[in-house]
């Protein structure tokens, strides 16, 4: 049996999270509660690749919204 999560063929979602986390997601399975689809809805390596041209900051919200209160360090979003 394929793992549904490493399937070249099936569909998948590009889901995103309140800390800006990306996930990738088999488009059988419903949206986990906390996530929300964001990009676009195909292949695996379709969505892989939405998400490396979309996802350049690693970081959680949480956390480049608190090194932008730290004095001299102001880091924008991107």
């Amino acid at each position: 049996m394929t793992n549904p999560f490493e399937d070249n063929e099936s569909d998948y979602l590009v889901l995103i999270n309140d800390e800006g986390q990306h996930s990738l997601w088999p488009a059988f399975r419903g949206i986990p509660d906390g996530w929300t689809a964001i990009g676009p809805q195909g292949k695996r390596q379709d969505c892989l690749d939405w998400i490396e041209t979309h996802w350049t900051d690693m970081r959680p919200k949480s956390l480049i919204e608190k090194m932008n209160d730290l004095p001299d360090t102001k880091v924008q979003a991107k």
